[in-house]
């Protein structure tokens, strides 16, 4: 089975941008959706965006409606989320995963490490 790696993470200035990559190790998760998904301290994880592997559609929360932007390559071997006009409250443990097109953690199947973002005022 295909395993995804995280990276772009780390400390960044409030307004700053970043952009974090998902990497499939293995055979492309083809046919399967993307999901971006974060956890705050203290808080429980939650939803970002999914981008579908048919037609590239995508859904945001609200929160990052206009802010970011998940889009995934041609090959679907890499998924990035695309982040600007960063708060502190953004500050999290960013995870992707592969599975199904949906907002609920449960729908996906095979997770990343994890990788850190911090927004420093």
């Amino acid at each position: 089975q295909a395993q995804l790696v995280e990276s772009g993470g780390g400390l960044v200035q409030v307004g700053d941008s970043l952009t974090l990559s998902c990497i499939v190790l293995g055979r492309a998760f083809i046919g399967r959706d993307m999901g971006w998904f974060r956890q705050a301290p203290g808080k429980a994880r939650e939803f970002v965006a999914v981008i579908s592997s048919s037609v590239g559609s995508t859904y945001y929360e609200n929160f990052a409606k206009g802010r970011f932007t998940i889009s995934r390559d041609n090959n679907q071997n890499t998924t990035y989320l695309q982040m600007n006009s960063l708060k502190p409250e953004d500050t999290a443990v960013y995870y992707c995963a592969a599975g199904y097109y949906s907002t609920n953690p449960g729908a996906f199947d095979v997770w990343g490490q994890g990788t850190q973002v911090t927004v420093s005022s």
